[in-house]
């Protein structure tokens, strides 16, 4: 289980980010995130698994206080915790295979690291991982040569290679059009259902959410404005979340 209590975060020039929030994700839950861009999500998402440091509050993950932890700790939370950005960041000069096969550095030691030397296991782990989002065909091309959709199927491979319990998605499916957003996000429910692997991802579209979310958050201005079922997100609900002004938009 992941817990969240009173995370609050301020960036040095004064922004505050996050504003005591507080939520819990069971093990296996598919949870959306949603709000309005700056609304916090993706500091949110970064401050779970410390690539972004609290300022105040806990974060607990597995009953493990990971805003505590140091050094090898946060190592060893870290291969529990698959990421997946919205601008993908792959090495782009270097191949498919080679950027997935970095999802496994967590688990090297230091020197193996530094040299990228891996197991025969790992290669074959990181084949499964490419074949389980269908771009085995695609291991030894460079990953710049690769659609947008492509780049972030070989960025949930990446993920699993660490063999993660939970997997942060930040904006996943932002850049992509939508019949490669509902692909993507395809693959994700895939991992969540068929290998209970919680997901928190963060989206933009309330269409999403209620296909692919069973639970939903919102931030407005850093705070925590709803946390319930998507379809409990009605259309007051929605103007609270996003405005007076706003209205839906579906992606089909």
């Amino acid at each position: 289980m992941l817990r969240v209590e009173n995370l609050t975060k301020v960036y040095p020039n004064g922004t505050q980010a996050l504003k005591d929030v507080s939520f819990e994700v069971a093990d296996g839950e598919f949870l959306a995130v949603i709000g309005l861009s700056g609304s916090g999500k993706s500091t949110l998402l970064r401050c779970i698994n410390r690539l972004i440091e609290p300022t105040a509050g806990k974060i607990f993950w597995n009953g493990v206080d990971v805003t505590a932890a140091k050094g090898a700790d946060i190592r060893k939370i870290r291969r529990q915790i698959g990421m997946v950005f919205q601008q993908f960041n792959l090495v782009k000069r270097s191949s498919v295979y080679t950027n997935v096969l970095s999802g496994r550095l967590g688990y090297a030691p230091t020197l193996t690291s530094l040299v990228h030397l891996f197991s025969g296991a790992d290669h074959a782990r990181a084949m499964a991982s490419l074949d389980q989002v269908g771009l085995a065909d695609k291991a030894f091309v460079r990953a710049d040569s690769l659609s947008g959709g492509q780049q972030q199927r070989v960025g949930i491979a990446r993920a699993l290679m660490q063999e993660p319990k939970l997997i942060l998605a930040d904006e996943p499916v932002a850049s992509l059009d939508p019949v490669l957003a509902h692909s993507i996000l395809k693959y994700l429910e895939l991992l969540n259902k068929e290998r209970g692997i919680t997901v928190v991802c963060s989206l933009h579209y309330l269409d999403l959410v209620h296909r692919y979310a069973s639970r939903a958050i919102a931030l407005k201005d850093g705070q925590l404005v709803f946390q319930g079922l998507p379809k409990e997100i009605d259309d007051a609900q929605f103007k609270s979340i996003y405005g007076q002004e706003a209205e839906r938009v579906s992606l089909v």
